[in-house]
């Protein structure tokens, strides 16, 4: 009997991300996709596929990669050694979200065992697009799908969590090793209220993921309205701890804008801002809403400190919606001056699960892999462990 070869769609978003380092929070839309270019954004989804493709060498040579051509898949595929079967047509340099639906239906017609994507979740809600609902002919089930997170903000479901553990959960389930699948949420927020600061998300359906709770990032989830108080505790020992002549780069969210508070300081709530501590209980803002090159050139004193937050329910401290605070810029301030604050709540909404580092380099992301405390009150720390 002839073994069918396992079949596997690719499919990359070139532009997903692009935004993030250059402080745009987001990559949806060409004025944006163009306002990054001018920016000097560099694409990285590229590089995050080839992460995860890599995985996917130890698979028997009957694999199969179908994927659509250069840089939505194609040149990915090529660059782990594999010869892909290219499908489709794009125009190069201007792809459009069209042409992920295009790639996602053309998977589904052609029955591959699992669709494979890298973006963030515009790609995803495109994947669902094309995918949700729509089962294969020939089985009568909807075609699985995993994400290999590429964006700036991901607050869906469908991620791994990481390209790493995207494309080791993609062998896996290749070679028979997870046969679990799990619906999850395909969310997605208005770009333009979230640069104001306002956090909208929007459930737009499910779709079925192999799943592996270790290598699966889970839905983000807000910070609980009786944790104000947790997060004004934290704000007096940080700033009670702040020194002379330092500079604070504050990352995004509702805990570290309690810092900014107790400064007497506005917060950009999604943004990374700039502060020093002049006096006790009063601060000055030194910059806000910075971009990657703006902190580069803001922390040429090596007396430079990041407080960060984890997201809620996934647990990332780097990599997610803070892409400003890059592998360059964690390395020059080092990882012994970095700050983790959070909520005993948000913690214990990751039920036992690390704390996430995914800046895009992996040394970096070893370097701050271990164990380390973090801030949640008062005089209060805990050790948690990170994982890359």
């Amino acid at each position: 009997m002839i073994q069918v070869p396992r079949r596997i769609g690719l499919i990359v978003n070139p532009i997903a991300g692009i935004g993030g380092r250059v402080g745009l929070k987001g990559s949806d839309g060409s004025a944006i996709q163009k306002r990054a270019a001018e920016l000097g954004a560099v694409p990285e989804s590229q590089d995050r596929a080839v992460q995860a493709v890599e995985q996917l060498r130890p698979v028997p040579r009957d694999l199969e990669i179908i994927t659509y051509p250069a840089e939505m898949g194609e040149d990915a595929a090529r660059r782990c050694g594999f010869q892909p079967t290219v499908v489709g047509s794009i125009r190069p340099q201007r792809t459009t979200p069209q042409d992920t639906i295009n790639a996602a239906t053309d998977m589904v017609r052609l029955e591959v065992d699992l669709l494979l994507f890298a973006g963030g979740d515009g790609t995803a809600r495109d994947i669902y697009r094309a995918v949700g609902n729509r089962p294969r002919r020939s089985q009568g089930k909807e075609i699985p799908v995993l994400g290999i997170p590429a964006g700036v903000k991901i607050h869906s479901a469908v991620f791994a969590a990481n390209p790493t553990s995207a494309g080791e959960l993609a062998r896996l389930y290749l070679q028979g090793q997870v046969s679990s699948l799990k619906e999850a949420e395909v969310m997605d927020i208005d770009e333009t209220a979230y640069r104001q600061g306002i956090v909208s998300a929007k459930l737009h359906g499910y779709l079925r993921i192999p799943f592996w709770r270790r290598l699966i990032q889970s839905a983000k989830t807000p910070s609980g309205p009786g944790e104000e108080e947790a997060m004004r505790a934290i704000a007096c020992d940080v700033i009670d701890d702040m020194e002379d002549r330092c500079l604070y780069i504050i990352g995004p969210g509702t805990t570290t804008r309690a810092i900014t508070a107790g400064l007497g300081l506005s917060k950009t709530l999604v943004g990374v801002d700039v502060i020093t501590a002049r006096s006790p209980g009063r601060g000055e803002l030194v910059a806000a809403d910075v971009s990657e090159s703006q902190l580069l050139q803001l922390i040429e004193s090596p007396n430079a400190k990041i407080v960060v937050t984890p997201i809620g329910g996934q647990g990332h401290i780097f990599g997610r919606g803070n892409q400003q605070l890059s592998p360059r810029i964690i390395d020059k301030v080092g990882a012994h001056n970095i700050i983790i604050v959070s909520t005993p709540e948000k913690l214990h909404s990751l039920h036992g699960r690390p704390l996430w580092v995914d800046t895009g380099d992996r040394t970096v992301d070893r370097m701050l892999a271990g164990h380390i405390q973090v801030v949640t009150g008062y005089n209060e720390r805990v050790v948690y462990r990170v994982v890359c």
